[in-house]
């Protein structure tokens, strides 16, 4: 049976806040939570950026839903470190923790200072990453000098499974690839045909494990609330690859984004008042064999929406 989770942007919201929201998202039902992982957020309208691995140690603490989170190792983060954090968490929380490893955007990755490769590169790049972060999770003494260097390191604190490492894609390429290492697939709410693609293009790779959806929505009392929350918070995010890796700050995503319509938001975002509409939209996913469903509300004030879902879309899914 699909589980159905609930996303954590910190782009969007305080972690206290955030916090509050994925506790009150257990009490009200859903099955388990994933987040984000930004330095900066994709428009200046949203306005946070927490750090999310402080923040994760807390959410797992104080729920029992299992935790997602999606990380570009390899430039702002060194993939030892990665492998430690991955490490203490599965240590901490066994069997409730999983990291979804991509390659990044520019806006987050350039704050170091080096130059943002080739995305032939930053794939190349990526792997290496996977490799060294499960050498490390698997006990090994790891050294490396190639596209990132690693010298002697060895994890000591270490769960007794290592966490999932699930392929984040956004293209039927890329799914192909992650099937050579990934644990399981996450992607983002495209049109049904593109999702089947996207899917056949794991599993005929032999990609393995569960493969799970995040679902941007907005849902509000009112057609036109639920609309002017999903055009304020997500229209700089309407912008397919290779645009939404290569802007380097917010202010250049508001920028290229001052002339984005209604429609165009709507292609990317589930907007309306009508749950039954949400329950059909989300029961469609499941039907295309997702394992797991993330919902992600646009809106910065969640606990409308963790209620309202809880007590009538997913009663109904189930």
């Amino acid at each position: 049976m699909t589980e159905y989770g609930i996303h954590c942007s910190h782009e969007q919201i305080p972690p206290a806040d955030l916090l509050a929201a994925v506790i009150a998202a257990e009490r009200a039902g859903f099955d388990a939570a994933m987040c984000s992982d930004h330095f900066s957020p994709w428009s200046a309208r949203q306005g946070q950026s927490a750090f999310a691995w402080s923040w994760l140690g807390a959410a797992l603490q104080a729920t029992n839903l299992s935790f997602g989170v999606v990380n570009a190792p390899g430039q702002r983060y060194h993939p030892a470190i990665i492998a430690q954090a991955i490490g203490t968490l599965g240590a901490m929380y066994p069997g409730r923790f999983w990291a979804a490893l991509g390659t990044g955007e520019y806006s987050n990755e350039h704050i170091t200072g080096g130059p943002w490769p080739r995305k032939e590169v930053r794939n190349a790049r990526l792997r290496e990453c996977v490799d060294v972060i499960r050498d490390l999770l698997a006990g090994e003494e790891v050294t490396r000098d190639g596209l990132v260097t690693v010298d002697r390191a060895r994890l000591w604190t270490r769960p007794p499974e290592p966490p999932p490492l699930i392929g984040a894609a956004v293209s039927t390429e890329t799914a192909a690839w992650c099937a050579q290492w990934a644990d399981g697939l996450v992607t983002v709410n495209a049109p049904e045909e593109k999702l089947r693609a996207m899917i056949s293009a794991y599993r005929d790779a032999g990609g393995r494990g569960p493969v799970c959806l995040q679902v941007h929505l907005s849902w509000a009392a009112t057609e036109a609330e639920a609309e002017e929350i999903a055009y304020d918070q997500w229209r700089s995010n309407i912008f397919p690859p290779p645009v939404c890796w290569d802007l380097e700050t917010a202010e250049h995503f508001d920028v290229v984004s001052q002339n984005v319509t209604v429609e165009q938001v709507r292609s990317v975002v589930n907007v309306s008042a009508d749950l039954d509409r949400h329950t059909e939209w989300l029961r469609g996913y499941a039907g295309l064999g997702f394992d797991r469903i993330y919902l992600h509300h646009v809106g910065q004030d969640l606990s409308d929406f963790v209620t309202t879902f809880g007590a009538k879309v997913l009663p109904a899914l189930r």
